[in-house]
């Protein structure tokens, strides 16, 4: 099914055809960057609306939900506000966003998921277009068609100017180390773009839904797992200039790899044709600071340094100051924290 036959189906895309190339983001100067943000395609949305299979939106009470299968969240008029997103960036002295849609991906709608990434993209790439000096985008791909995926990711990073590819930690189920996913990874490489995992769905729902802990250890759950599966799969030696960036602090990995490099090292256990320890592959990726705990942001730049750190809020669901008032509490360095507010996201995206 073809992009313009979708939209006629479902009658779900207003305006899209309007969208054009995406404009140069702001030069280099002050000003925070956020590299973790969201909004919801008010499209979608209303096409999730009509479907009566997960993933779906229905409105209980004045409120929407999406549900996928057990797991209901709300979807209030904020998660779709441009302009309280903008006000919010300017209380908070955020000068420049990496903005992307936040789950479900295309992945989870079957043959309409080039559709959907189409439809996602081009709205992405619009409110970049008309805001070229506070946003840029990111993309997400339909990686349930690979052909289809290569083609939109070539789309949206040469046409459309966006600066990222939005990987979910999990595929719809699948996790992205495996290797009927490769051949995007490597035109990543080619691009020179970074890829920046997000949690999806997490692989635990049925695990952690008791006490609503799906969006704290689900998703770091998940975070977890599949930048392990990754790095464990030896996919930072088959592309050693992929540019990884893992959000929430590396989810629980940076704290546990040791036990990691032991049982790899020690034990012998899992791959012995890695070409460095897990925790140097940890190392070498990038990690967002999301996390309200200034301990844990010690122990990244501890563990990290200061070059592999970057601010982002994970807004609407964090308020900026959420992260902003615990880094600050660490009184780092001057030169430190303008590497960690703005200065290696100007370097990871080419701004």
């Amino acid at each position: 099914m073809n992009r313009r036959s979708f939209i006629t189906r479902t009658a779900a895309a207003t305006a899209v055809s309007t969208i054009g190339l995406h404009a140069a983001a702001a030069g280099p100067g002050v000003g925070r960057i956020d590299c973790q943000s969201h909004l919801f395609v008010p499209e979608l949305l209303t096409l999730m609306e009509k479907r009566t299979t997960d993933p779906r939106v229905f409105t209980r009470d004045g409120m929407r939900f999406m549900q996928m299968g057990d797991w209901l969240r709300k979807v209030p008029p904020l998660y779709t506000d441009v302009d309280a997103k903008l006000a919010v960036m300017d209380a908070a002295g955020i000068a420049l966003t990496a903005l992307s849609i936040n789950d479900p991906g295309p992945e989870w709608f079957g043959a309409d998921g080039p559709a959907v990434a189409q439809l996602c993209n081009d709205y992405i790439a619009g409110l970049a277009r008309k805001h070229p000096a506070r946003f840029f985008g990111l993309c997400v791909l339909p990686t349930q068609d690979i052909r289809a995926a290569l083609a939109e990711l070539d789309r949206c990073v040469q046409q459309l100017g966006m600066k990222g590819w939005l990987l979910y930690t999990n595929l719809a189920g699948k996790f992205p180390d495996e290797p009927e996913f490769r051949p995007l990874f490597a035109r990543a490489v080619e691009l020179d773009i970074p890829v920046l995992l997000h949690p999806a769905k997490p692989i635990t729902t049925d695990l952690v839904k008791a006490y609503e802990m799906t969006s704290t250890l689900g998703n770091m759950f998940d975070n977890t797992i599949a930048l392990t599966r990754l790095l464990m799969s030896g996919i930072f030696d088959e592309f050693p200039k992929l540019k990884l960036v893992c959000p929430h602090l590396g989810g629980t990995l940076p704290y546990i790899v040791g036990r990691l490099d032991h049982q790899v090292h020690v034990l012998k256990r899992g791959p012995q044709n890695l070409q460095r320890k897990p925790s140097d592959y940890v190392r070498s990726i990038t990690m967002d600071i999301v996390s309200p705990l200034p301990g844990a942001m010690r122990f990244a730049l501890d563990f990290s340094g200061p070059d592999k750190l970057l601010f982002a809020s994970d807004h609407p669901w964090v308020q900026p100051k959420e992260i902003l008032d615990p880094f600050f509490s660490l009184k780092l360095p001057a030169a430190t924290e303008q590497k960690i507010l703005s200065g290696n996201a100007r370097k990871l995206f080419r701004l």
